[in-house]
């Protein structure tokens, strides 16, 4: 009877050994299937624009609370059809994007200016301006940096200290 188990668990450990290297040879990449991925993802991109932009984050360095400043984000169409900006935003209304409306062709350039006004900001400013258009992926950002120095003025009344 032992003999007879201990045979029976061999058998199973051996079908067990077995069908995990099947499965792992089963899983194996083919290289001829990973170039038939890698050619299905290339002609996704087929007939897609793609946004190529010279720079994506800008620092003013050290600015005045109050002053308002620009940066013109330049960008290239790299893909092989009409690139559309759809929208451009700003978490605040203290950045304003401005963006070329016109389909840019491939090969064409554009630009998206981005406008900073520091009134009422004191401190490390970090803005980002998300883009939506008909690229893929459809969104892509921007980002301004700046360091406003606050004016130091505070008004004292019976709410208490408050800057001016």
């Amino acid at each position: 009877m032992k003999k007879v188990c201990l045979l029976l668990c061999l058998m199973v450990g051996l079908w067990a050994c077995n069908e995990a290297s099947t499965e792992s040879a089963q899983t194996q990449v083919n290289p001829q299937d990973e170039s038939a991925a890698n050619q299905a993802t290339e002609e996704s991109t087929e007939g897609v624009p793609v946004i190529a932009f010279e720079e994506t984050e800008y620092d003013f360095g050290t600015i005045k609370e109050g002053d308002v400043v620009e940066h013109v984000f330049k960008f290239k169409n790299t893909g092989n059809a009409p690139l559309k900006i759809q929208n451009a935003t700003a978490p605040c209304g203290c950045t304003v994007p401005t963006w070329t409306k016109e389909p840019i062709p491939p090969g064409g350039t554009g630009e998206i200016v981005v406008q900073f006004n520091s009134k009422g900001k004191a401190g490390q400013q970090i803005k980002q301006v998300t883009i939506t258009a008909n690229t893929k992926p459809e969104v892509s950002q921007v980002t301004i940096k700046t360091f406003v120095e606050g004016t130091g003025k505070m008004l004292i009344d019976a709410e208490g200290p408050r800057k001016q």
